[in-house]
């Protein structure tokens, strides 16, 4: 058997292209999103937001994804394999719309300054990022004891809702478009069939659908002129002033900020669980530890949307992803953040066809969740989805309320109801989802095993976290929703009671133990794979 060693192991496959085109578009939606959201909501001078904030950016992404492209290699080196797939980094997508529109907006509204807006946003940045350190110490215990299937199962409920619902709804709006792209990423990821001379299915799906837009009459060149006019380059420095003027008044930024940090490193917790069923099993707290000082640096850089890493490892993987795509795409991201040409990209490529990756990944790791836990489990992950679900449709109900110059609560809880509208229950459910999804999933899990002691542990982290305000609550605070904690108390005793009756755990299926089986093969040495395959187990 050959030695695989890091100076050895290729920089780049010919998957690699297919996963950068994929992630790198990926990326490029989202950052010329944040970029549509500081101008057009906030209000913030153009010049600031290309000329500070996305160059900040493109510091935090280019060092992040590097880190974890020397973490990919690494583990290819330790484990004498060539089909190690680097993690995925970019900007937190909820997260991106949390500061704007919760820390903000609410700001310039009351003061109309965008620039006070704006240092609150950096300041916020600077705190998740503290709190998500934390969080590298924390982190490995909640994933030693909680459940697969609650951990993926949340994790397939921030995909479906929030990475694969807003991208279908712009898909079904210019259908003509986004379509034939969906169906040629389909054709290519999901299949073994493959286009003349291997050209990268994830380019090719991107230029069919720019050119039956163009054709289509979908895009405009005067907008590619216009666009083409407001590019310059600028290369962040410190913003030490703007992040302590955002400091000086912390304590109201801090009642979203903890939440959201312990759902930034949960988050990244179950993408690391997930690229462990993928067969990559890095280490949480090397992960979490990049995760923080990403928020950190482009916070003193001065942007206010934390970096982490992504949900999608598996799509990559299965696109053909090795250690390369990651590092490329942080650094052509940099590269664009740093001549701001954004801009230019939104007039060039119509968003139809650059947003069905997003569902294709959606689609992937909603799958995952089924079949990478044990079938009895099926219910758990299930459970586990429902919180982010909610936390979705309520976000939906919101933004709708707004845009018509209202809210549930100017509308009242009793109209909302009279309409078959459920609006408080699914609210408290929803905050604080992923960490709800964790907790819910755990105990449906555990209740599933007869594992009544184990639920009953996590029935009283519900309990906890609850009081506290960390979930089904608005903020943080002591005794922060009073009967959903008692709720979490008295499922925590049915489960006691149970126990004391001493049941046989159940024993796991055929199906089960093969899955379980599978999941000890990848932790052991593999052989050295070809170009872009599945590795051997190395016999004894």
């Amino acid at each position: 058997m050959s030695t695989i060693t890091t100076a050895k192991l290729p920089y780049w496959v010919r998957g690699d292209t297919n996963a950068f085109f994929g992630f790198g578009v990926n990326v490029l939606v989202n950052v010329l999103t944040l970029t549509g959201l500081c101008i057009g909501v906030i209000k913030m001078p153009a010049g600031d937001v290309f000329g500070v904030i996305l160059p900040a950016l493109g510091i935090a992404l280019v060092a992040g994804n590097v880190y974890y492209t020397y973490l990919a290699r690494r583990l290819a080196a330790k484990e004498n394999r060539t089909d190690v797939t680097a993690m995925p980094y970019g900007p937190s997508v909820p997260h991106m719309f949390i500061v704007i529109f919760v820390i903000m907006l609410p700001i310039y509204l009351t003061t109309k300054n965008p620039i006070q807006a704006w240092t609150a946003g950096i300041a916020w940045a600077f705190i998740i990022g503290v709190i998500v350190l934390i969080g590298a110490f924390v982190g490995p215990y909640i994933r030693k004891y909680a459940p697969k299937a609650a951990m993926l199962g949340t994790l397939a409920g921030i995909s479906i809702t929030f990475i694969s619902m807003n991208p279908a709804g712009n898909m079904w709006k210019a259908a003509w478009i986004a379509l034939p792209v969906f169906g040629l990423l389909l054709i290519g990821l999901l299949t073994d069939i493959k286009l003349p001379f291997n050209f990268p299915i994830g380019l090719a799906a991107l230029l069919v659908g720019t050119a039956i837009g163009w054709i289509g009459g979908a895009m405009s060149v005067p907008d590619v002129t216009s666009a083409a006019k407001d590019i310059a380059f600028a290369f962040p420095h410190l913003k030490f002033d703007l992040l302590i003027d955002g400091l000086k008044d912390m304590a109201p930024l801090l009642a979203t900020a903890i939440p959201l940090g312990v759902y930034n490193f949960t988050e990244a917790m179950t993408n690391v669980e997930s690229a462990a069923t993928a067969g990559d099993r890095y280490n949480l707290r090397s992960v979490l530890l990049a995760d923080g000082a990403g928020a950190i640096i482009g916070s003193c850089l001065g942007s206010p949307f934390p970096p982490a890493v992504y949900v999608g490892h598996p799509g990559w993987k299965a696109a053909g992803g090795r250690t390369g795509y990651s590092m490329a795409t942080g650094v052509v991201i940099a590269l664009l953040c740093f001549f701001g040409l954004f801009g230019l990209l939104g007039a060039i490529f119509p968003t139809p066809a650059i947003v069905p990756i997003l569902l294709y990944i959606g689609l992937l790791i909603g799958a995952q969740a089924f079949q990478a836990t044990p079938r009895a489990h099926a219910a758990a992950v299930v459970a586990a989805l429902v919180p982010n679900i909610a936390q979705w449709v309520t976000g939906m109900m919101d933004n709708a309320l707004s845009a018509a110059g209202t809210t549930a609560a100017q509308v009242g809880t009793e109209a909302l109801a009279g309409a078959g509208v459920v609006y408080d229950g699914l609210k408290t459910l929803g905050e604080g989802a992923i960490l709800a999804g964790l907790v819910l999933g755990a105990i449906v899990a555990f209740i599933i095993d007869k594992r009544f002691w184990h639920a009953a542990i996590f029935a009283g982290s519900g309990a906890v976290l609850t009081f506290v305000g960390l979930i089904h609550a608005a903020k943080v605070q002591f005794n922060a929703n009073g009967q959903v904690t008692l709720g979490y108390l008295f499922l925590g005793l049915v489960c006691v009671l149970f126990a004391l009756t001493k049941p046989a755990p159940r024993e796991p299926d055929a199906e089960e133990l093969k899955l379980l089986e599978s999941e000890e093969v990848q932790g052991n040495t593999f052989t050295e794979a070809p170009e872009g395959g599945v590795p051997v187990p190395a016999k004894a």
